[in-house]
């Protein structure tokens, strides 16, 4: 049962390959591939988490140099069967939806391929039992979300924006490269190297877990390696949702997480990474606030909402990091495929600002974004307060100078989030139309196909979190055990500072944006030099293009002008063309190989320094 959930996706990205010939069966193929994984999931949520019977499989050996072995083997714990139940139950829904969504596109059997295989990378670099298989599959989800993102080439944004991702994802696996270097040197397998991480000394820890949160940085956009997740927008909808929910995004957090054992003996790694996560949140929530954009909006929720979970990591709240990746594995699948369901009922006009008045010709696309917006903004009995508020209380109880950083910079999160979430509902549904008139005469509802898998989801966003707490969470729970020294939060009372702030947020942003001249003074903000700070990103684009790529490349090309212009070209092609000809006229006039023995010591040299240069 283990390895069909791992290889059915797989089974179904084949089938793809195959797709001319399968016709509009395929989608049917593929999808039914993904929700039976998912429904095996369950069934191994409960074998292993609940239960407790964890479940290791080795298929083959691999690697086996000394101190360095790797195996074609795969571990299911309750870490990894909870991340496949987020994984594999939202990707079944992305597929169910792209059928309505992708259904007329002419090359649909190549998306179909492309997203399960991109889901199977995900399965491979979670079910792992070792750093290699897991940077396996962490190499293919890189190169398939190129794929996907460019999915539509002859767009040049779409194309920009998959070459970003690439480039960006690149600097953070350099090193993540680098760090399992320094794990080899202890142990790839996961059960050796947490046994051995007691006795590692304290300085070699810290840059493995420094070394890490800069892999973590790239896959899961933390600062300062966040620029390509909002410009992901590009790839289609399912992409995003796929992307932003489940996927790629996760895969760093999943990484800190499965490496938790060796982290907590290297404190100071635990002191940046709970920094770099709550600036992040902060960062992303107030970049937010004024973009005009609806899926750019959703896209930096994901990169603050990755701040908590990286935040709650360096608190050593492994627990509450997970179950709120769960969590919001749920309800932003939900607002992206929400999202994605209203842009194209009304001709993929992307800016909030040309929409308005849809809630009385959209009710259920409304309804499924309320659901997931007042899910993101963690309201009470929904499901991200059960996860998110935990962390902010946690957070409140570690008395440390991190803690109380993270505390405050979550908290005005957690309000400007509620801010922002509002503002998207009012301006795209309950303000005043301010878009075309054909774009409101073409407006419809979502069609069964694509309503299913909202549907799911909206259940999935109120009531799993309840439903799945005391799984995932408390002292009775297995799933990520917390450290002894922690639990005293776990007697905390829940602080409501967060809930008051968010709802008083909730209020003043409804008011402001139902009413016309309140939201009229309140756009003039845009005008005003914060307003432009925010709504430029804090320029961080501009300080990274021009303190760091433009740089780079300058340097690079006057090295390529001096060196393999320069240097290499006159003892290479040029010094060889000027040389061989003078040599061959000289032995033709001399017409004998005496006169050449002065030419052997510089034509060896060139030849030398020849080979040299190319070895290097």
């Amino acid at each position: 049962m283990y390895l069909t959930i791992l290889f059915l996706p797989l089974v179904s990205s084949a089938l793809g390959l195959a797709g001319r010939k399968l016709g509009p069966g395929l989608q049917y193929l593929s999808v039914s591939c993904l929700i039976t994984a998912a429904l095996l999931t369950v069934v191994a949520f409960y074998e292993v988490a609940v239960c407790g019977s964890s479940v290791s499989i080795h298929i083959a050996d691999w690697i086996s140099l000394g101190i360095i072995e790797a195996h074609w083997s795969f571990l299911f714990d309750p870490l990894t069967v909870s991340m496949l139940l987020a994984v594999l139950g939202v990707s079944s829904m992305v597929h169910l939806f792209s059928i309505g969504y992708m259904g007329e596109d002419p090359h649909y059997p190549r998306f179909f391929s492309y997203l399960s295989l991109f889901t199977f990378g995900m399965l491979l670099l979670v079910t792992g039992d070792n750093y290699l298989v897991m940077f396996v599959g962490w190499e293919l989800i890189g190169v398939v979300s190129f794929l996907l993102i460019s999915f539509w080439h002859t767009r040049l944004d779409a194309a920009k924006s998959a070459l970003q991702a690439f480039l960006v994802n690149r600097a953070g696996d350099t090193l993540l490269t680098i760090a399992f270097f320094a794990v080899a040197t202890i142990s790839l397998e996961y059960g050796s190297f947490f046994t051995t991480a007691p006795y590692v000394n304290e300085g070699v820890l810290t840059l493995i877990g420094l070394l890490f949160l800069g892999g973590a940085m790239g896959k899961s956009a933390q600062l300062p390696l966040h620029m390509w997740l909002p410009n992901a927008m590009e790839g289609p909808t399912p992409v995003s949702a796929l992307i932003h929910a489940a996927t790629l995004v996760t895969a760093g957090v999943y990484l800190l997480l499965r490496s938790s054992p060796a982290l907590e003996y290297a404190p100071t790694a635990l002191l940046v990474i709970t920094l770099v996560g709550a600036a992040t949140a902060f960062f992303a929530a107030t970049t937010a606030l004024l973009q005009s954009d609806l899926k750019r909006v959703i896209a930096y929720s994901t990169c603050s909402q990755m701040g908590y979970l990286v935040a709650a990591i360096g608190l050593g709240q492994y627990s509450f990091s997970l179950f709120h990746l769960v969590n919001h594995a749920f309800f932003k699948a939900l607002l992206f495929l929400a999202a994605g369901g209203l842009l194209h009922s009304v001709a993929d006009e992307q800016d909030q600002r040309r929409l308005g008045g849809l809630v009385a010709l959209l009710p259920f696309t409304y309804t499924a974004l309320l659901i997931g917006s007042l899910s993101l903004m963690a309201l009470p009995f929904l499901t991200g307060f059960y996860s998110k508020e935990i962390i902010l209380t946690m957070a409140g109880s570690h008395y440390t100078m991190q803690g109380h950083w993270a505390y405050l910079l979550l908290t005005a999160t957690a309000g400007i989030t509620s801010f922002y979430s509002v503002r998207l509902l009012c301006l795209a549904f309950l303000g005043e139309p301010a878009g075309a008139r054909q774009v409101y005469e073409h407006t419809h509802d979502q069609p069964l196909v694509i309503a299913v898998p909202l549907v799911v989801l909206s259940i999935l966003a109120i009531f799993f979190g309840y439903l799945a707490q005391d799984l995932f969470v408390g002292i009775g729970s297995d799933v990520m055990p917390m450290p002894t020294a922690r639990l005293d939060g776990e007697f905390q009372p829940v602080d409501l500072t967060p809930t008051v702030l968010t709802l008083l947020a909730a209020i003043a942003a409804y008011f402001i944006y139902t009413t016309p001249s309140a939201a009229l003074g309140l756009a003039g903000l845009g005008n005003t030099a914060l307003g432009r700070f925010l709504t430029a990103k804090w320029r961080w684009d501009q300080v990274i293009n021009e303190g760091i790529v433009e740089p780079a490349l300058a340097f690079g090309r006057a090295t390529s002008v001096r060196l393999d212009m320069g240097a290499l070209e006159l003892v290479g092609p040029r010094g060889l063309s000027t040389i061989l000809p003078k040599a061959g006229a000289l032995l033709e006039e001399r017409r004998g190989f005496g006169s050449f023995i002065p030419l052997v010591p510089v034509m060896i040299g060139v030849t030398l320094l020849t080979a040299g240069a190319l070895i290097a």
